[in-house]
């Protein structure tokens, strides 16, 4: 068995965490840019250690959620997690690779996320922990397999919200549109307003026409402080 903190989002939900399987600030942010609605079946992609399915359970509460983690280890977490938590949706922690998913409801979901791995195969410097390099490094999937794989479970009109480093913005665009999901929300994500931006938000919609909306700039910080709209994300409380 592996050593392991929880860590407490609000009085009724914790997340398991390791140096394996852990989250930051991009888990936060695309967890509320993908905002489902209370009616959505929605499923997270590479969820590790449960954190975006933990986070809707604070607010938006979604009618049922999928999280797919092809490491054993994040889904035990997930499920050490669900073990010490109270939630309100119905919660289902897959282990399985997003590329062969199979007894899920294909053509069913409203909201599909992911926080993929942000470098190509090849690109930067691989990590020693081998569970670090398959979140980081594209050695297990690509952009292209998340669309693939999101395309199939989402119905007509459904949404996949992705967040990625913006050098990879020109590859998921491409991805997205070959899979059959158009591009219609962009939000960069910077340090501040105007530095330069190490994320992007991206929203594609399965059989939609062509139009992008480009948001403003989300700014992390106001001078040494969190700006008003990251505390509002950071600190959600369960309604």
């Amino acid at each position: 068995m592996f050593e392991y903190q929880l860590e407490r989002l609000n009085r009724n939900i914790v997340v398991c965490v390791t140096p394996e399987h852990k989250f930051g600030t991009d888990a936060f942010l695309l967890a509320n840019f993908a905002s489902p609605r209370r009616k959505d079946l929605v499923c997270d992609l590479g969820t590790g250690c449960g954190i975006i399915p933990f986070i809707w359970c604070k607010r938006h509460k979604p009618k049922e959620i999928w999280g797919v983690e092809i490491q054993p280890q994040g889904i035990e977490q997930f499920q050490i997690g669900l073990d010490h938590s109270t939630v309100e949706p119905v919660i289902h922690p897959v282990c399985g690779d997003l590329k062969q998913l199979s007894g899920m409801p294909f053509g069913q979901f409203d909201l599909v996320t992911c926080n993929p791995p942000y470098f190509s195969n090849g690109a930067g410097f691989l990590s020693e922990m081998s569970a670090e390099q398959v979140a980081r490094h594209e050695t297990r999937c690509t952009i292209q397999d998340v669309c693939q794989s999101a395309v199939k479970l989402l119905k007509y009109g459904g949404k996949l919200c992705i967040c990625q480093r913006p050098e990879r913005l020109a590859d998921t665009i491409c991805s997205m549109r070959e899979a059959g999901l158009e591009p219609k929300r962009l939000r960069m994500v910077a340090k501040y307003p105007d530095s330069t931006p190490w994320l992007f938000l991206l929203e594609g919609k399965k059989g939609s026409k062509p139009f992008l909306q480009v948001m403003p700039t989300l700014g992390i910080y106001e001078g040494e402080e969190f700006s008003q709209e990251m505390q509002k994300i950071y600190d959600w409380e369960a309604e």
